[in-house]
């Protein structure tokens, strides 16, 4: 049976992922004020980045028409969506939407819609287990199952270098986020299990707070030598290079790779953030 992963572009894929036509990015749409971004292959984060840091609110996106799935679901006998967390989203409904629209006229076709739970780097993952699963000619069912636990089984953290997105979409104070920019305090993020963001801990300074992510994923990683660590950042390959380090000080892994963020990401990562999964 042929299949094809469609992920929203939330999923910041490897090279070899945009090489591999197994794979199939939906794009989102940012928003900056009255300048729309598609985040797709012509995704400038450079130009992006001066835009976000020149707007003083806070930019928005929106998910991908339920059209744009429809379109990709002739192209493979079983079809896996990833999307971006529930909780953070539309995109999983979206997605939802446009799956049981196709299934009322098609009642046999196979499609799945996974929420990831997650976002950016975690996604990736997603997109690469349901693929390993896929390619070894489970059915589509057991592709579904082992999928669905594995999401449940991943860690996300991350960290950011500015609080200002946090800040503009609410998140945050103004007064708290002016304060900690003030005493550079850095927070550890994570996804708490159910696609909502909490905060783990925070440091002064992102060198201790890229540690402290460390120890935070050293104490809750399952089974690490047998899982991938996907590290993707915001713009700083370098600082992805030292979380890297870091990480792997305290664990090994069966694989290490490391991606760049495209447009949502970006959006929520901010220049120099970083987003681990495992």
């Amino acid at each position: 049976m042929s299949y094809l992963i469609l992920c929203d572009s939330c999923t910041d894929f490897t090279e070899d992922m945009k090489q591999d036509p197994h794979f199939a990015h939906i794009p989102l749409t940012i928003h900056i004020g009255d300048y729309d971004i598609i985040d797709d292959d012509t995704f400038d984060q450079q130009d992006f980045l001066r835009r976000i840091d020149a707007y003083p609110e806070c930019a928005k996106s929106s998910c991908p028409a339920p059209d744009e799935y429809l379109k990709h679901f002739e192209m493979a006998d079983d079809i896996y969506m990833v999307t971006l967390s529930s909780h953070l989203s539309g995109s999983y409904n979206s997605a939802m939407l446009a799956a049981n629209m196709y299934m009322e006229d098609h009642p046999n076709k196979h499609i799945h819609v996974f929420d990831s739970l997650s976002a950016s780097s975690g996604q990736t993952l997603v997109a690469l287990k349901a693929n390993e699963l896929a390619g070894s000619g489970l059915s589509f069912d057991e592709v579904i199952k082992q999928t669905e636990q594995f999401i449940h089984e991943m860690g996300t953290k991350f960290v950011l270098e500015s609080l200002e997105t946090l800040r503009k979409n609410g998140r945050l104070s103004t007064v708290t986020a002016t304060l900690a920019s003030a005493l550079n305090i850095k927070p550890v993020m994570t996804s708490n299990g159910n696609g909502e963001i909490d905060k783990v801990t925070q440091a002064r300074g992102m060198s201790k707070a890229i540690m402290k992510m460390a120890d935070a994923i050293k104490a809750d990683a399952v089974d690490p030598q047998n899982h991938t660590l996907m590290i993707a950042h915001c713009n700083n390959r370098k600082r992805a290079e030292f979380v890297k380090e870091e990480i792997l000080k305290r664990l090994s892994f069966k694989d290490v790779q490391i991606t760049e963020t495209g447009g949502i990401s970006s959006l929520y990562a901010a220049d120099g953030g970083i987003v681990v999964c495992y």
